[in-house]
């Protein structure tokens, strides 16, 4: 790349070349044609099965693949049709009736019908699935009984149980147990997406010992999605390709999507910069301040909580004391604002701040770092260690491949050393073996982040009721439980809040996680991705991206007006050949035009 339109791009020539000095990744797809649109997902995907994945990266690339009864706006959030044409909602909000459109077809032309749903949730309740977010649908009545109830590993009871039925072929109906605010949103979650059943049985009749893998193969998976998989290089990238079948494939832009599995921040900005990537989820911390000023580079407040699990079956992690010490510890503040940089806010409790009717515990411990280091140094002779006492433990800090994970964990492990006179090792594993290790409580810390699937505070306290498939920590308290439970009932919105902050106190109390921080988003994209919005979930979603034509793209800018500060990215465009022309169809939809009554 020329120095002159390094320059142009605004990043410092020298650091920039630092990062161009490093292995070219877009080498090892050099032979490929390329996709009309690249974005990096960070990791090589766990799986592909709606079912059975809580990650972001899955959650990503399942988006592309299938769709549920409902799909969110690109920007709002708010629950628009995607299977279901439209819906009805009960007066006394405990049912809910979809009705299906005619002309969703699964990628092997097969007719989506109510069929198709039924077969798929129970499928994702059973308890032989063993789906981590199985929790998720036992607001339906009988849901949570069919999951648990338990039997020689399966089922006692049957699916008629389960307050979900198919009064004909195209309609599908849920009777909850109590009012459900979020119920809609749950609708548009990826773990509430539709499985094609004969699918998974032909895989099962021809693969009886890879079943598992083989049904989502690419020459075998069978999708519902705007997309499916073309091609897939493990631990590089999968290719989408437009799925022709897909009811609304008219106003699918793009024919190609490239995800790539690059760990690397650096890496992941060296292909942006160079043109081969057109969306980055997190970049280095050490240029964030140089992108700060750039139109592609916009942090806004997220729903997502980055913190600490704690091995509490693990002396001496399992007291509670030595659990605060090394929470007070934690220097907050300067991981935000020498390692991460952008914009985040110290963490002392899960739930992030800015949920309407909700107020959690949100503050430091003491009036300054230095009185939490000094209370935290007593709370640890108490417990028996420090001066005159017990040796502490080596321990280790467990976090998946990442740049900035290392960093903050070394941070930490240098406070816990220099404060406590604690060992702290440093235990990096790949996404995949450490998520094992994480849901097999084989860790002693373990890097953690919770992004909200819907914006409500139960979404991030239910995490932690004993037992809770994503509890992942041992720890359990019945107090906890019979709030989470209790408020899940609760028909009044301000007890039902009240209920919710008291089982959050609990946890910051006896603390099984370490709130660090709340994130901002980090996404750096393409100024002419159309259908593409900063939101507070930091959700995006395929169908609805274009690349923007000059007249779109001059009209984005002029409505940043009010960032005195924003550096157009004049190098970048079709004139320079590195993004296709925009799509002849795209442009801004609105909500009315996404599908509405």
């Amino acid at each position: 790349m020329a120095l002159q339109r390094i320059a142009r791009q605004v990043i410092p020539v020298a650091l920039l070349a630092s990062l161009l000095g490093g292995a070219i990744y877009a080498t090892r797809g050099a032979r490929l044609e390329p996709a009309d649109f690249v974005f990096n997902n960070g990791t090589e995907v766990q799986t592909l099965d709606p079912a059975t994945v809580t990650g972001v990266p899955e959650g990503r690339a399942i988006r592309m693949l299938f769709e549920g009864l409902l799909v969110s706006h690109p920007e709002t959030l708010e629950p628009l049709p995607g299977v279901a044409e439209r819906w009805e909602v009960s007066e006394d909000g405990l049912e809910y009736t979809f009705h299906l459109r005619r002309d969703a077809l699964w990628s092997n032309g097969d007719p989506v019908t109510a069929e198709d749903f039924m077969w798929s949730f129970e499928r994702f309740l059973d308890p032989q699935t063993a789906a981590e977010y199985a929790y998720m649908l036992w607001y339906v009545e009988g849901a949570e009984a069919f999951t648990t109830e338990v039997e020689d590993g399966k089922a006692v009871h049957g699916f008629d149980t389960v307050g979900i039925t198919a009064p004909d072929e195209y309609t599908i109906r849920f009777r909850l147990k109590a009012p459900t605010p979020f119920f809609l949103e749950l609708m548009a979650f990826y773990p509430m997406f539709p499985v094609n059943r004969r699918n998974i049985e032909e895989a099962k009749e021809r693969f009886p010992d890879r079943w598992q893998q083989q049904w989502l193969r690419p020459e075998n998976i069978v999708c519902n999605g705007p997309y499916v998989v073309e091609f897939r290089r493990v631990n590089d990238r999968i290719r989408f390709a437009k799925n022709p079948r897909y009811w609304d494939a008219d106003n699918v832009a793009f024919e190609t999507v490239d995800a790539l599995a690059v760990e690397s921040y650096t890496t992941a900005l060296n292909l942006y910069l160079t043109g081969e990537c057109h969306w980055i989820d997190v970049p280095p911390a050490n240029v964030i301040q140089e992108l700060m000023p750039r139109e592609d580079f916009n942090p806004i407040p997220y729903l997502g909580t980055y913190f600490y699990r704690v091995n509490v079956t693990k002396p001496p992690l399992d007291d509670p004391l030595v659990r605060r010490a090394l929470s007070l510890t934690i220097p907050r503040k300067d991981i935000c604002e020498k390692v991460t940089k952008a914009g985040q806010v110290p963490a002392y409790a899960l739930v992030p701040p800015g949920l309407a009717g909700y107020t959690n515990a949100n503050m430091p411990h003491g009036a300054s770092y230095e009185e939490d280091v000094a209370e935290a140094k007593r709370l640890m002779e108490e417990a028996g260690y420090g001066a005159g006492g017990k040796t502490f433990p080596t321990i280790e800090i467990h976090y998946n491949t990442a740049d900035a994970h290392m960093q903050i964990a070394l941070v930490i492990a240098d406070a816990w050393s220099k404060y406590l006179g604690i060992n702290a090792k440093l235990l990096n594993q790949e996404w995949k073996v450490y998520l094992d290790t994480q849901s097999n409580v084989g860790y002693d810390v373990s890097r953690s982040a919770w992004i909200g699937d819907y914006a409500d505070p139960n979404n991030f306290v239910d995490l932690f009721v004993t037992g809770g498939e994503n509890n992942k920590t041992g720890w359990g308290n019945e107090d906890y439980d019979r709030l989470v439970r209790d408020a899940a009932a609760e028909l009044d919105p301000a007890k039902r809040m009240a209920m919710l902050q008291e089982a959050e106190a609990i946890l910051v109390d006896e603390l099984p996680v370490l709130p660090i921080y709340n994130y901002v988003t980090q996404t750096t994209f393409s100024p002419r991705l159309g259908g593409y919005f900063p939101n507070v979930k930091d959700e995006h979603f395929p169908k609805f991206w274009y690349w923007m034509d000059e007249e779109e793209l001059a009209a984005k800018r002029a409505g940043h007006g009010d960032r005195d500060d924003m550096q157009p990215v004049e190098a970048w465009g079709p004139e320079e050949g590195l993004y296709p022309p925009a799509h002849p169809k795209g442009r801004a939809r609105t909500s009315s035009e996404e599908g509405g009554d």
